[in-house]
């Protein structure tokens, strides 16, 4: 029901190297405007319970859209590849969204979907 992609991060080594300890990945909408970057933010596109006949349901999906901002777009890309790899052990990589230069904010974004299946 709700997201794990927080904490993975939070465990990763890797992911602190880039977006420090605690890191910089938060709740789409909540970066603050003239924060530190480069940062992350996630928020849960789409989930449903995986129901069954006959019993409760004892997990839930969750896609969740993953965009990584950085000045420079070699940071981006370091940084997406350490959330994957952070990622992957719990959920799966399902979309490669697009890599993108923000011209308000003169940033490179690069954006991914990942899917989760947490038992309840």
């Amino acid at each position: 029901m709700f997201s794990p992609a927080y904490a993975l991060a939070a465990a990763s080594p890797a992911v602190q190297a880039l977006l420090g300890n605690p890191p910089r990945f938060t709740s789409f909408g909540n970066a603050p405007q003239d924060g530190a970057k480069p940062y992350a933010v996630q928020q849960t596109i789409t989930g449903s319970p995986e129901n069954y006949l006959g019993q409760l349901p004892d997990m839930d999906s969750l896609s969740v859209q993953v965009d990584v901002y950085a000045r420079v777009m070699a940071d981006a890309k370091a940084i997406t590849v350490a959330l994957r790899d952070a990622f992957e052990p719990a959920g799966y990589v399902t979309s490669w969204n697009g890599e993108f230069f923000e011209a308000d904010t003169k940033l490179w974004r690069i954006s991914f979907t990942v899917d989760f299946k947490i038992p309840r």
